[in-house]
C-alpha cells in the first residue's frame, strides 16, 4: 500500500472522493490510503472463492460479497474493501455514508494474500476485524500454495485458528456451516517452481488472539 495521504479528511470527504475515484482507498484516522492492485492468480483464487461461496450458500439467510463491497469497522474506522466478505441476515450500513453503501455487519472475511499485503492482513487489519461485533471467522488464503487458515470465534474460547493444505483437504466455516474444497479454491491456478503446491494437510491450534 502506498503512503497516506498528508491531508487529513473527514469521512464524509473520503466517501466522497471515493465515488469518483479511479481505484480503491482505504480510510483510516483521516488518512486515505491507496489499495496495491492484485496479480492475475489472486484475481483468479477470489473468483473462484466467491463462486465457491455463492454455490455452498445458495438458499440460505447468508450472502457473499466480493471486493467491491467496501465495509467500516465501527471500533476503530478503518474503511476497506476484503476481498469477500458473507453477511448474514439483513445488512448494516454505515451511518456516515450518505449513500448507504458501507457496511459495518459481516458474519466472515477473507482475504487472498500477496507478498506486498500480508504481514498487513496478518497483524493490523486482523486486529481491526477482530473488533467487528458480529464477525465470526476470518479466512487467509495463500497465492503462492494451497493453504488456507481460518481464524475463528469459539465461543467461551476466544479466537482460534486453524488451517487446511494441500488440493485434497477442504476447510470448514462452522459459522456459515460450510465446508470449501481447496481444489475448487485453487481451480485453474498454476504455480512457478517444483514442489510449492506439495504441502502435507494439517490443524493448528493456537492460543486465543484476544
Amino acid at each position: 500500500m502506498s503512503a497516506a495521504l498528508a491531508i487529513k479528511h473527514t469521512p464524509e470527504q473520503y466517501y466522497r472522493l471515493e465515488r469518483a475515484a479511479p481505484h480503491k482507498s482505504e480510510f483510516l484516522h483521516g488518512d486515505i490510503i491507496a489499495m496495491a492492485g492484485g496479480t492475475s492468480r489472486h484475481s483468479l483464487i477470489k473468483s473462484n472463492l466467491i463462486r465457491e461461496l455463492g454455490n455452498k450458500l445458495k438458499g440460505r439467510p447468508c450472502a457473499p460479497y466480493d471486493s467491491d463491497q467496501r465495509l467500516r469497522v465501527k471500533d476503530t474506522g478503518l474503511r476497506t474493501y476484503p476481498d469477500a466478505a458473507v453477511y448474514c441476515g439483513k445488512m448494516e450500513y454505515d451511518s456516515e455514508d450518505s449513500q448507504a453503501e458501507t457496511a459495518t455487519n459481516p458474519t466472515a472475511i477473507f482475504e487472498v494474500l500477496s507478498d506486498s499485503t500480508e504481514a498487513y492482513d496478518r497483524g493490523a487489519k486482523a486486529a481491526h476485524y477482530r473488533r467487528i461485533e458480529s464477525l465470526k471467522a476470518y479466512v487467509l488464503i495463500s497465492q503462492n500454495m494451497p493453504f488456507v487458515e481460518i481464524i475463528q470465534l469459539v465461543p467461551g474460547q476466544g479466537w482460534q485458528m486453524s488451517d487446511a493444505a494441500g488440493l485434497d483437504a477442504s476447510l470448514r466455516i462452522p459459522c456459515l456451516d460450510i465446508e470449501l474444497s481447496l481444489a475448487e479454491i485453487y481451480d485453474r491456478v498454476t504455480w512457478d517452481g517444483p514442489g510449492q503446491s506439495i504441502i502435507p494437510l494439517r490443524v493448528v491450534e493456537e492460543a486465543p488472539l484476544r
